[in-house]
């Protein structure tokens, strides 16, 4: 009998050695590191997508973001508790110096641009797709729809384009593919590959002098 319970405890040694996701210490390294993993992985695709410069304000300010992410989604612990205090410091520098305020509950898609800083928002329940671009003086999910639609976030597609100054209400849904030209203001819904510009500016009006423009030798002369 002792014989058989010696054997018994060898084979399962030894089976526990083979796998070793049964070992719980060993087995939480392991996700670990996966994490940390996946973590890097993304955060490098960043980095390509934004010229692989680490130097650039976008890149940092998602980077963060990703740290944050990765931090609130592990088990309290010390670990998590430490790492949410590095995250908290960092977006108010990102936030304060950059002018680019991603809250944490922002869902970002992979290998995201950001081009430029400052005046960069996004609505508190965003959400973005992967290879999309957002230039400066973007505001995603402006709320101004009432009620219903203030704690909605707007939903970015796959490979969207977001021009400098343009604003899109909380709510609306931006299809796959679309482009926004600058300072548009979105108010509802755009379809997959559509393209929304504002209107070319005209000209209302000459001045009343038609004469050549002066030279430069009779403006230095004014002056």
């Amino acid at each position: 009998m002792q014989r058989e319970r010696a054997q018994r405890r060898n084979m399962n040694a030894l089976t526990r050695l083979r796998h070793p996701a049964e070992l719980p210490m060993l087995s939480s390294l392991l996700r670990l590191y996966r994490s940390v993993r996946d973590l890097a992985a993304q955060i490098s695709e960043d980095w390509t997508a934004n010229q692989r410069d680490w130097t650039m304000p976008g890149f940092r300010a998602i980077a963060v973001h990703r740290l944050g992410t990765w931090a609130s989604n592990k088990r309290p612990g010390l670990l998590r508790s430490v790492l949410l205090v590095v995250y908290g410091r960092l977006y108010r520098y990102v936030r304060n110096h950059y002018g680019i305020e991603i809250p944490l509950t922002v869902t970002l898609g992979r290998r995201l641009c950001l081009v430029h800083q400052h005046g960069i928002v996004f609505h508190w329940k965003t959400s973005v797709g992967d290879d999309c671009l957002i230039r400066h003086g973007a505001t995603i999910g402006a709320g101004y729809g009432g009620e219903k639609t203030l704690h909605k976030g707007p939903q970015l597609g796959n490979r969207v384009v977001v021009g400098p100054g343009a604003v899109i209400f909380a709510a609306v849904k931006i299809g796959d593919g679309a482009v926004l030209g600058p300072n548009v203001v979105v108010m509802a819904d755009v379809p997959a590959g559509a393209r929304v510009f504002t209107e070319a500016p005209r000209i209302i009006r000459f001045t009343s002098s038609t004469r050549e423009p002066a030279s430069i030798d009779n403006m230095q002369q004014r002056i």
